[in-house]
């Protein structure tokens, strides 16, 4: 039997419906002798009464932090900005390895109460590639509020997108877009750049489920460098390439002002705006579930999508699948020296030691 003790946080973030233990996987963990504790959430698209007739301990939200020491604090986003010492183990994505904002703050209160990080996004395989990603369900949400606001350009809305909310499931966005496609004479050619990858292959499922035409690059593809002339002959683009290092632009504004562009949509699933490595420098900051779109011209009709949380559209199917993904290392908890758990652990201490 195990004595591992989980302890799933609620979530903080406004309209992050998301999580990473389904009742599924509370269920998983349960049945091989773990200890699981669910914070009440008062946002989660799992509410607790659907863990109800599961065998685990309900608490308060907010109250991991009088938690027994031994237990693991489970979290998706960051967790509420304070100054007290950290002295639990954490799994969340801590966005602190790469100097954000305030992360000198958030790393010195590990090392203060004698606490540890293992970041969701650097738990990795062999081939450092992420154990668990929401990579399909943001290009799958993308494509989708790419879609939309294609078809609303259609019937003169302006901005094409303004104040969206999640969706409860995958059915009822499929739905909506098909009733707005229903409304359009025509239907929107949709090019997928890094078809092949996570994101990739979301945007473009989304696309065939829709039956739109969907143009698939990838390396092949793109192999040449850019800027690519045609984009401008899709109606709707959807970029899922993650770069880490300097590219020739995938688009200029140059290109942009082809007066026979048929572009009007792009969707920037990677979102990277603010980094020297941003193959698309016709922008400068993300968007908002409250303000999706940017214009980016004003004659023949150009908007930009570019939000960083996108597979909080469909927080149930998303936080399905990553717990599915991230489960079977969860599992492992049991021996934290192997599995994933090492290399994170050696990343913790080495940021912490630079401190």
């Amino acid at each position: 039997m195990s004595n591992v003790h989980i302890w799933l946080r609620a979530e903080t973030k406004p309209d992050e419906q998301r999580t990473a233990l389904t009742p599924y996987g509370a269920e998983t963990l349960l049945n091989v002798g773990f200890k699981v504790t669910i914070e009440c959430s008062s946002q989660s698209i799992f509410q607790h009464h659907l863990y109800k007739d599961l065998a685990v301990e309900f608490t308060t939200e907010g109250s991991w932090v009088n938690a027994p020491k031994e237990a693991i604090i489970l979290g998706l986003k960051e967790l509420p900005e304070d100054t007290f010492p950290l002295i639990h183990q954490h799994i969340y994505f801590a966005h602190a390895y790469k100097e954000q904002s305030g992360w000198k703050t958030l790393l010195s209160r590990f090392i203060a109460g004698g606490g540890e990080l293992f970041d969701l996004e650097y738990l990795v395989d062999e081939q450092q590639r992420r154990v668990a990603a929401f990579g399909y369900w943001a290009g799958f949400a993308g494509a989708a509020l790419g879609v939309l606001a294609w078809a609303n350009q259609q019937r003169g809305i302006s901005p094409a997108l303004i104040d969206i909310s999640s969706y409860s499931n995958k059915q009822q966005l499929l739905i909506e877009l098909t009733q707005a496609l229903d409304l359009c004479t025509n239907k929107p050619n949709v090019l997928v750049m890094g078809a092949k990858g996570r994101s990739g292959n979301g945007a473009v499922d989304l696309a065939k489920t829709l039956s739109l035409n969907v143009i698939e690059w990838d390396l092949a593809e793109t192999k040449k460098g850019g800027p690519f002339v045609e984009i401008n002959q899709a109606e709707v683009f959807v970029n899922c390439v993650l770069i880490n290092r300097d590219l020739p632009p995938f688009i200029t504004d140059d290109l942009l002002d082809d007066e026979k562009r048929k572009l009007s949509v792009i969707v920037d699933v990677s979102c990277d705006p603010y980094g020297s490595y941003n193959p698309l420098p016709i922008y400068q900051q993300c968007t908002t579930f409250k303000n999706p779109c940017l214009q980016i011209k004003e004659h023949n009709t150009l908007e930009l999508i570019a939000i960083d949380h996108l597979p909080s559209l469909l927080p149930k199917e998303s936080s399905e699948d990553y717990c599915q993904q991230l489960l079977v290392h969860l599992l492992t908890l049991t021996d934290k020296t192997q599995g994933v758990w090492p290399q994170a652990l050696a990343l913790f201490n080495e940021k912490t030691n630079a401190l």
